[in-house]
């Protein structure tokens, strides 16, 4: 099993002006860690479990190229991308673009988004949830075909494209890796099976079960579910002196018996890079028999 930091909240101690030194310490020695995936979250404001909006929230795709800069291993991505926030055509461009100057390490990772609240105070689209759904088809098919060979028009309910063209094209053949986010049965994961190299489900309860949804949804449409790769977003806290390791692994070892392949997710009071430390010396190494 992999492990991935997940940088959700960027109100750091020495604000804004030290924020740039801080990621580059944090990313750098989640790197030497042995972290697998370096993730942002793409919100313009801090969501509500995490602190009130007005908390600092950096772009992600702005900081995810800082990021690229700044490592030379860990993979990159944003947890997950709100399909209504950016064109198909620039999102494409985006991780392309991310994908050639990270030389190989972008991911797509792509949700139905669900903040209305930011998307009304800054006036970004927010149509209503069954749209957001059928956007974010299209916007797997278009984000595919632009890292195909086929540079014809796209046209679709929502989105036409006169011509697909996409140069330079990522250097990840045949294209960056795709996670979808989210756990709905119905839709969501029905997208995973059709389209994703990816799931990310929370560590509840039900993750058995939505393994087995995503599972049928594989066999209705013809997929190798093994070919998609599991992971699960959680809380990684080892504790300030380890005390928290054993549990912390006990539940890896778990999720790993259901076929989980990384646990993803955010380090209490990242910027003391201790933590991230602690994470690589006791948790990477054993999870990675798991």
């Amino acid at each position: 099993m992999k492990i991935g930091l997940h940088i959700a909240d960027f109100t750091f101690p020495a604000g804004p002006a030290g924020l740039a030194d801080d990621l580059t310490r944090v990313v750098t020695t989640a790197e030497e860690a042995g972290f697998a995936r370096v993730s942002v979250m793409d919100h313009v404001w801090q969501i509500p479990v995490l602190g009130p909006p007005e908390h600092d929230m950096l772009e992600a795709y702005t900081t995810l190229g800082y990021l690229a800069a700044r490592t030379s291993r860990v993979e990159l991505l944003a947890w997950v991308t709100a399909v209504t926030y950016r064109e198909p055509g620039l999102l494409a461009k985006l991780v392309s673009t991310l994908d050639v100057l990270s030389n190989g390490r972008a991911w797509l990772g792509i949700g139905a988004a669900w903040n209305a609240e930011e998307a009304r105070g800054l006036g970004l689209p927010f149509p209503g949830t069954a749209e957001r759904f059928e956007r974010l088809e299209e916007v797997l098919q278009i984000c595919l075909q632009m890292w195909a060979e086929d540079d014809g028009p796209y046209d679709g309910k929502h989105y036409r494209l006169e011509r697909t063209l996409n140069r330079p094209q990522p250097l990840r053949r045949p294209h960056p890796p795709i996670l979808i986010g989210g756990g709905g049965e119905r839709k969501t994961l029905r997208l995973v099976a059709q389209y994703a190299q990816a799931c990310n489900l929370f560590a509840g309860p039900d993750l058995e079960h939505k393994l087995d949804v995503l599972r049928a949804h594989c066999v209705a449409v013809g997929r190798d579910y093994d070919e998609i790769e599991k992971t699960v977003m959680m809380p990684l806290d080892p504790g300030e002196k380890g005390e928290n390791v054993g549990a912390l692994l006990g539940r890896l070892e778990e999720f790993g018996k259901l076929g989980v392949a990384e646990a993803h997710g955010w380090v209490p009071r990242v910027w003391e890079t201790e933590r991230l430390e602690l994470i690589g010396r006791e948790v990477a190494g054993p999870a990675a028999a798991f």
